[in-house]
């Protein structure tokens, strides 16, 4: 069954296998390019917090500005692709061509059938992810001189640590079980499409809850030190200790324009600071990073048991 699973799938593995090889080339690219470019132009104390090495930065990004691009889009198309293209035709296909007559009547049972595929093509399915992970993760350092936004920053947080590997487990199990569902290809694979933007825009609500937000009062500033934290919210503190979201009653004018102009606002902000109001933010630490990590993998590889579950037991109760 195992050398089954490969001939009927080769062209998914092959693909994927291509597709992470290139990307790998990319950034490996990039990334010794990118060394070289700061080794001859950093000024002295890079990486720092020296405005110098703001504007390499920027630099930075002005110049690789295409391989952002499409970093940017790789957190929702790849676990997309990987549904599509790897869960839906698993089951999909077969009943589509009808072959599931032929390949379920022989001398392997079909629980047999559904096992050794599932199981081999889902630990294919993790062992890319990882492998995307980690290519992810030593490329960018050199993106990122002296600043580590993999936490505040939900896009890349999704393509580091085990999270590529439980949302690409995730898309699989969902296309699976829109295979069984529909017994059509398109349809799953529309399905899958869907369901995770769904379900990354739903966790991405829920990721606030994963963890009770810290709480700091800044008084003179509303920005973190920490520029890795993920805000959660944020209000004004009246000197009697009263949060509002709103100052209205402060004394403080806000012109109109103080939403487009950040000397309007600073002026506004350094009215009430000086009036005695505080400011609270609610936010997660970037040491929360594993468990946020490991709370979200929890929630996808529950929902991909679950997908799975149903798949083969729908598969099972309705075979032909």
């Amino acid at each position: 069954m195992i050398w089954v699973t490969w001939r009927q799938h080769r062209a998914q593995i092959l693909l994927t296998a291509g597709f992470l090889a290139v990307l790998g080339v990319l950034l490996l690219g990039s990334a010794v390019e990118a060394r070289l470019y700061v080794a001859g132009h950093a000024p002295p104390g890079c990486p720092g917090p020296a405005v110098a090495c703001a504007e390499l930065e920027v630099a930075l990004g002005r110049r690789y500005d295409a391989v952002y691009s499409v970093f940017g889009w790789m957190p929702l198309v790849l676990p997309a692709l990987i549904g599509a293209f790897w869960g839906a035709p698993l089951l999909g296909r077969e009943y589509e061509r009808g072959t599931h007559r032929l390949a379920w009547t022989q001398s392997v049972p079909v629980w047999r059938w559904l096992a050794v595929k599932l199981s081999v093509l889902a630990g294919a399915v993790v062992a890319g992810g990882l492998l995307l992970s980690l290519m992810v993760s030593l490329w960018r350092p050199v993106f990122r001189a002296g600043i580590d936004s993999s936490f505040g920053n939900i896009g890349v947080f999704n393509m580091v640590g085990v999270a590529p590997a439980a949302w690409w487990l995730y898309a699989f199990a969902l296309g699976t079980l829109a295979g069984a569902v529909f017994r059509r290809t398109l349809p799953a694979m529309a399905l899958v499409v869907a369901g995770v933007a769904a379900t990354m825009a739903a966790l991405f609500g829920l990721s606030d809850h994963y963890a009770e937000p810290a709480r700091a009062e800044l008084t003179g500033t509303v920005v973190l030190d920490d520029v890795d934290a993920r805000l959660v919210r944020a209000a004004w503190v009246e000197p009697s200790g009263r949060e509002v979201a709103d100052p209205a009653g402060s004394g403080c004018p806000l012109r109109a324009d103080a939403g487009r102009s950040s000397r309007n606002a600073e002026a506004w902000q350094e009215c009430l600071f000086a009036k005695g109001y505080r400011y609270a933010m609610y936010y997660h630490p970037p040491s929360r990073f594993w468990r946020f990590q490991w709370t979200e993998a929890g929630i996808l590889l529950l929902a991909s048991a679950a997908f799975g579950g149903l798949a083969v037991h729908r598969t099972l109760r309705r075979p032909g």
